[in-house]
């Protein structure tokens, strides 16, 4: 017990986090509320086929949106919205911000890329 009593100072007084902000974002994106963001968006955000099926118009393709180039606030007005596939997943704003971080952060690359493009137009 007196171990503990002289670790005590120590322990209230450390100011790093036990994940950094990054990995915040990166654990939300991969399981937020039991379903994971990149089973429809993709590992990066890209976007990707949820499901193929057949009708009498032929194939067709349910895919989940790319997000890496919405902002913040365009996140948090989408995932605060209802979606007729998307579940709610009713995230606080600090959450949503740690996740489009993450984004960012993975996507640096391609960002940079697409707004070289989009100057040069």
């Amino acid at each position: 017990m007196k171990r503990l009593l002289l670790l005590l100072p120590l322990l209230l007084s450390a100011n790093e986090d036990f994940i950094s902000h990054y990995e915040y974002g990166e654990m939300l994106y991969s399981n937020p509320r039991g379903v994971s963001c990149a089973q429809c968006h993709g590992q990066s955000g890209e976007g990707r086929v949820i499901v193929e099926y057949k009708d009498k118009e032929g194939k067709k393709a349910i895919r989940g949106t790319d997000i890496r180039k919405e902002t913040l606030s365009q996140m948090i007005q989408s995932l605060n919205s209802y979606h007729k596939i998307m579940p709610r997943y009713y995230l606080t704003d600090e959450e949503v911000k740690a996740i489009y971080d993450y984004l960012q952060k993975k996507n640096e690359t391609y960002l940079s890329e697409f707004q070289e493009t989009n100057r040069s137009k």
